[in-house]
């Protein structure tokens, strides 16, 4: 029996979000099957940074343009037939929702309160960048305010 090879591939992704009413919402988006909550994520394009490349798949995937940070969240891993993936996280603060983009038909979108969003999201080191994301942007919003 032959081993396994052991390569990880490279993904970036996003979590999109943008402040009402002084409240913090995440957009999330189904998998192409619509079993699950998940964020934008793709693999990383030849000659794109993690961010750009990131906000290429936001594009794609969930119809939003905005202002990607550059400053990683943090980074998951997760297997998909038989492959590991290694997912470069990045905050997106959403500046245009689009009707029509590539995965229109094959995705649902919802925009949801973080805290929400915390829960609807099933991969606990997904969940685990969520939360992060959420208690720094908590913080920032604030002491921003004070």
């Amino acid at each position: 029996m032959s081993q396994k090879s052991r390569k990880v591939f490279q993904q970036s992704g996003v979590i999109p979000y943008r402040i009402q009413d002084g409240k913090i919402e995440v957009l999330l988006i189904t998998t192409r099957d619509r079993q699950q909550w998940v964020i934008p994520k793709g693999g990383i394009c030849n000659g794109m940074s993690p961010p750009d490349s990131a906000a290429k798949e936001a594009w794609e995937e969930a119809g939003v343009i905005g202002q990607v940070d550059t400053n990683e969240l943090g980074t998951y891993r997760y297997r998909k037939r038989g492959k590991i993936y290694r997912v470069k996280m990045f905050m997106l603060l959403v500046e245009r929702l689009l009707e029509d983009y590539p995965e229109v038909t094959q995705r649902k979108r919802q925009w949801l309160d973080a805290n929400l969003a915390l829960k609807q999201v099933k991969k606990p080191s997904l969940r685990r960048i969520l939360k992060g994301f959420v208690q720094n942007e908590l913080c920032s919003s604030v002491s921003s305010q004070n």
